[in-house]
């Protein structure tokens, strides 16, 4: 990959291992999240204790809003020669970051032995959106995969087994009609799921595609299959679940409501992220489990979340000592924590097996269906021209869940748009 070649080669150029301790050394680190609430205060626990451990560093944390903005953000100050030394930005933004020159690869500065044995803890599920020409451009932080949330109360309600999720499509739809609840004028009270489609169409979309057995994208993010027909029947069964079934809302399920429409009573089941765990387990008035995504051809998620990226600094002190950060932050105790407090998913294997991993475990054994998804998780779509190829793919399932657009032909097209696009990224 050319556009590779050269970020490597500039990477090199600047990248001299550092000798000696370092003096003083301030780093930034971009976060995004707007500033309040309770996971600042996480990270600015784990920010002072780094710093105690590492006297001679010190972390300035900046919030920086959603994961839109903080890219936009992050390459605005890369630009004009001020760029943070380390980001928690989406894995998604790889090829985005790559191809600006903005950051430099983990493996040309994480070396010795204990450097590699670190990097090669991460779940590989998380990697596929983290590696690219054969280099490590990400490490796994704030990840996540989508599982499936359900009501047991309403299951009961409904005369379902409350300890039994839909495991394939066919049960899902069948569930999902005994959950659909309407009151004596018609209207519906409680749907029997709801499966978001805005903010993170293509996201929540793809958990399908890989159901029914299609990868959306290559491993390089040179091309799409976004008119398979795997893909094109995927897109049907969306479809069919608001327009031919009546077990979700018509039209467009808006993502920030999901979450609480399934606290509300509104929503029977809902997909969403892992992320989402902790906010429902804190909040959730009724008995509620959590499971794997059903299956059709196989089972399976995407990934999603964000990646830790060391930017180009031209400091060397800078550079070993955001290392040495983003190698704190992913310690196998930190990322058990994170998990735990979050809801996130804990990146790396080992963290499954500490104490506090396993006393939480056995308090929320439900915790444990994170993991398992993973098992089954493949790389989030992740192309160059990243946010317009996406765009494509959200437009068209949009159109066909808004409008009832015919599948085949509006995928068609959006393959067209996508490699279109991608032409200039194709050797």
């Amino acid at each position: 990959m050319k556009m590779l070649a050269r970020a490597l080669a500039g990477a090199a150029l600047s990248t001299v291992m550092f000798a000696g301790a370092a003096s003083a050394t301030e780093i930034s680190f971009y976060y995004p999240i707007a500033v309040g609430g309770p996971i600042p205060k996480i990270l600015d626990g784990y920010v002072a204790d780094f710093e105690k451990a590492n006297p001679d560093i010190t972390v300035k944390a900046v919030y920086t809003g959603s994961y839109v903005d903080s890219i936009a953000k992050a390459m605005t100050a890369a630009k004009a020669g001020n760029a943070p030394d380390i980001a928690v930005l989406l894995s998604t933004d790889m090829f985005s970051l790559v191809d600006a020159d903005a950051i430099i690869p983990f493996d040309q500065v994480a070396t010795s032995d204990a450097d590699k044995a670190w990097l090669g803890s991460f779940f590989p599920g998380f990697m596929a959106n983290s590696q690219a020409d054969g280099h490590t451009w990400g490490v796994p932080f704030q990840r996540s995969v989508i599982i499936q949330y359900y009501n047991k109360d309403a299951f009961k309600a409904a005369g379902l087994d409350p300890e039994k999720a839909p495991a394939t499509w066919d049960e899902l739809v069948a569930d999902a009609k005994k959950l659909t609840v309407k009151d004596s004028s018609g209207n519906v009270t409680q749907w029997g799921l709801e499966i978001p489609s805005t903010g993170s169409t293509y996201w929540l979309f793809q958990a399908l595609a890989v159901e029914n057995g299609v990868t959306l994208a290559n491993q390089d993010g040179t091309k799409v299959s976004y008119n398979d027909p795997g893909v094109v029947a995927a897109a049907q069964f969306f479809a069919d679940l608001s327009q031919k079934e009546g077990v979700m809302p018509k039209g467009l399920v808006d993502w920030g409501t999901t979450p609480q429409d399934f606290l509300n009573g509104k929503a029977a089941m809902i997909w969403t992220t892992t992320g989402n765990l902790t906010n429902v387990k804190t909040n959730a008035k009724f008995d509620f489990g959590v499971a794997k995504l059903p299956s059709k051809v196989q089972g399976g998620s995407p990934t999603g979340g964000g990646n830790l990226y060391l930017f180009k600094t031209g400091d060397d002190a800078r550079q070993q000592a955001a290392l040495k950060f983003a190698q704190f932050l992913t310690t196998k105790e930190l990322a058990a924590d994170w998990g735990i407090k979050t809801g996130y998913v804990a990146a790396r294997g080992d963290a499954w097996d500490t104490d506090a991993m396993k006393t939480y475990l056995a308090s929320f054994p439900a915790a444990g269906v994170l993991r398992d998804q993973l098992a089954e998780a493949t790389a989030e779509l992740s192309v160059h021209d990243n946010q317009q190829v996406t765009q494509v793919l959200n437009n068209a399932i949009q159109a066909i869940l808004a409008s009832g657009a015919d599948p085949k032909t509006t995928l068609d097209k959006a393959q067209q748009d996508a490699t279109n696009l991608l032409q200039p990224y194709q050797n």
